[in-house]
């Protein structure tokens, strides 16, 4: 049987610091790489070369999907994986060419976000594409096409949340997103990542309105609208509406039954009600943090939810529920 050809794509600028990572981790996978470069000044062509990939210089035109697109037909492979320079791969490359052996499809990875908070944020996200399939979307651009997803064995890691980092892409995604909102001012999908920006950068009164407006227009079957409960309830709580945060969550709560992320954050909430009123948080809050951690710890880890955060169905709850029992008269777990 002849294998399907496979190569990696990549669009990049000013990534000397991490591109030679990316590469290096993919490497070993794929028969060719490509990197598309939209203006970089800081050498990064150089890295791209010496790791063993073909460089395309790119005039960039404030569309993502275009730049991916011309780095799909340069790679001009049965399959491509598209990685970003500041994501590299951690396991399952050994798996990916057998992965691709099989009928077309979207090949959805696991990304997890390492974030400024020092936890580990996963996301789902297609990203091994099979020949024919195109992007679209000027940022936060996802792929267009009838194609089923099925999970893929690749999980990726990422540093690009990390406080270095954050200033710049908030600097380079937020006009991109308001443009594309103007075009599309009804899309859930890019007022939620509005949300999520504003959110990040600590502008929670910003991030609160355009969480809102992005919950009234996401199904509940949307694969992000897990993630998007998480970031209107902590941006809600951010910003000292708390009975806001809690009408949110009771809205919520039938919907996230299997969800350790949201009873974690129901915990946190019910800790915040303790701290702005102590004279009922023996009686009455505590308790309640006591009893959504304890349920995180029965539900355990849910990895394959879009936007879960690793240790909050086992280790974070059960910190959090040995820093309250003692308060409580109850045995820490």
């Amino acid at each position: 049987m002849t294998l399907p050809s496979l190569a990696a794509a990549l669009i990049v600028r000013n990534e000397a610091r991490c591109l030679k990572r990316c590469l290096d981790s993919v490497a070993p996978w794929v028969d060719s790489m490509v990197v598309v470069d939209t203006g970089s000044t800081d050498g990064t062509p150089d890295v791209a070369r010496t790791a063993g990939a073909d460089v395309a210089n790119f005039e960039w035109i404030d569309d993502f999907a275009v730049a991916r697109n011309r780095s799909l037909e340069l790679a001009d492979a049965d399959w491509t994986l598209v990685i970003d320079a500041d994501e590299w791969i951690v396991s399952g490359g050994d798996r990916l060419r057998d992965w691709c052996t099989t009928a077309p499809r979207i090949g959805v990875i696991a990304l997890d976000n390492c974030t400024r908070d020092g936890h580990v944020h996963r996301n789902w996200i297609s990203r091994v594409v099979p020949r024919g399939a195109r992007f679209s979307g000027r940022v936060h651009e996802q792929i267009s096409s009838d194609l089923p997803r099925a999970r893929c064995p690749i999980v990726v890691n990422h540093d690009g949340y990390l406080a270095e980092r954050l200033t710049a892409k908030s600097e380079r995604n937020r006009p991109l997103l308001l443009l594309s909102l103007a075009e599309r001012p009804n899309d859930g999908y890019l007022l939620f990542q509005l949300g999520r920006d504003a959110d990040v950068a600590g502008e929670y009164g910003l991030a609160n309105d355009w969480y809102a407006r992005a919950l009234g227009l996401t199904p509940r079957d949307a694969n992000w609208r897990h993630a998007l409960v998480q970031g209107a309830i902590s941006s809600l709580a951010a910003a000292q509406r708390l009975d806001d945060a809690m009408t949110l969550a009771d809205a919520e709560y039938p919907y996230w039954q299997h969800s350790p992320d949201f009873f974690f954050l129901l915990g946190n909430l019910m800790l915040d009600r303790a701290v702005a009123d102590p004279a009922q948080a023996i009686s009455e809050s505590l308790p309640l943090a006591h009893g959504a951690w304890e349920r995180c710890l029965a539900i355990g880890e849910q990895p394959l939810l879009e936007g879960s955060v690793a240790g909050r169905g086992s280790h974070l709850a059960r910190h959090n529920l040995s820093l309250i029992a003692p308060m409580l008269g109850r045995p820490t777990i």
